[in-house]
């Protein structure tokens, strides 16, 4: 007997060292994986170092949007599929004066922006092609390949809904007088509700009015399909789109405002910029904006979620003509220079590529991006 509980004894011993040493074992390692993230997350780096360099003369100096696992080049002479390699999957010959694009998942609306022509495309290549009565000013594109498009007329310009093929599915007939100039436009991914903006003349002032229209038949009985409507008194709202389902923004010239519900839109937050708004880029989680230096001269970045908390606000050394949020950074470039910040505001890299960069994006692995040059793609990763 005494011999069985010694056993036993020796047993729960072994068993708690066992545990002991495990417990302090994870903890250091939970220790040194949380120590690694941080040095990661707040390491900089001086230059970069060419990975890959993929030489293509498919590049054209147009337009460049990241799309279905790859890249969409469209220019005036045409659109075309890239794959992250630089190499040509399909290509859609075309005349365009101005091409615009808006991407939706696996669909993606190439208009000429002034024209009355519109592509939509999926990721094997054309889906139909849109002829419009009247000038082209904006649009925007649901995951079915639905394109919903701002028509140019001086007196009454028209929203209006197609399908991939052309086929009319909504036509909404506006006026200055009324209901204002439609100026931005956005659909849910699933095509069924349509965000609208409105410029309106008011006294000396504007007003500017953002609608809502549902298109679903079984829930928007009236003619116009109006749900809800929003009023902005003195403000310019030049930018709206569906941040999710059921939630929305508006980009005004003073601030940013977020919308929950489609049905019944309640507002949920407002974030007053109080400075003049240079650039805004925005994804499926974050909003970036580029405003000019609160002291008069420069300019600051701000990252906000789409909740409307504000992530970083720092100041910028230089002057950038563009602005992308790609993943869970921001870039910023202009001809060879760039920078590079994380969301906590940290600047990764900041200086020279050596390249003429016509677009940039972050892609998997640790601090790697694609460029785009007038020499091709390359593959950079920053280094110390």
């Amino acid at each position: 007997m005494e011999e069985n509980n010694l056993r036993k004894r020796r047993k729960r011993i072994r068993g708690k060292r066992f545990w002991t040493v495990f417990t302090i074992t994870s903890v250091v390692l939970i220790g040194v994986l949380f120590a690694g993230v941080y040095i990661f997350k707040n390491t900089t780096y001086n230059h970069i170092e060419v990975v890959t360099n993929y030489g293509n003369e498919s590049t054209h100096g147009g337009s460049y949007i990241e799309y279905a696992g790859g890249v969409l080049e469209y220019s005036r002479d045409g659109i075309a599929m890239l794959n992250k390699r630089g190499e040509e999957l399909w290509n859609q010959p075309c005349q365009m004066d101005n091409p615009i694009a808006d991407v939706c998942k696996e669909a993606v609306a190439v208009a000429d922006q002034g024209g009355t022509s519109i592509y939509v495309f999926h990721k094997e290549g054309l889906k139909g092609e849109i002829q419009t009565t009247r000038p082209i000013e904006r649009v925007s594109v649901s995951a079915q390949g639905i394109v919903a498009a701002i028509l140019q007329e001086e007196e009454n310009p028209r929203v209006m809904c197609y399908d991939a093929k052309g086929n009319i599915l909504v036509e909404h007939k506006t006026s200055f007088a009324n209901t204002g100039y439609p100026i931005a436009i956005d659909l849910t991914q699933d095509g069924k509700m349509l965000l609208v903006s409105y410029l309106c003349a008011q006294g000396n002032g504007v007003v500017s009015r953002v609608a809502y229209y549902d298109f679903d038949e079984s829930k928007s009985e009236k003619d116009d399909k109006l749900v809800a409507q929003k009023e902005y008194k003195d403000t310019i709202i030049p930018t709206v789109y569906f941040v999710s389902k059921n939630k929305s923004l508006f980009v005004t010239d003073k601030s940013l405002i977020l919308y929950e519900g489609l049905e019944e839109p309640k507002e949920k937050a407002v974030i007053k910029v109080n400075r003049e708004i240079q650039s805004v880029d925005y994804n499926e989680k974050y909003i970036a904006l580029v405003t000019k230096n609160s002291k008069g001269t420069g300019y600051e970045l701000s990252l906000y979620r789409t909740d409307g908390k504000q992530l970083m606000h720092v100041p910028i050394e230089a002057e950038y003509t563009k602005m992308k949020v790609s993943g869970k950074q921001v870039l910023l470039y202009d001809e060879s220079k760039c920078a590079i910040y994380n969301a906590d505001g940290i600047c990764k890299f900041q200086g020279a590529l050596e390249m003429q960069v016509l677009d940039m994006f972050a892609i998997s692995g640790a601090n790697k991006y694609m460029v785009i040059s007038a020499g091709g793609f390359q593959e950079i990763q920053l280094a110390k």
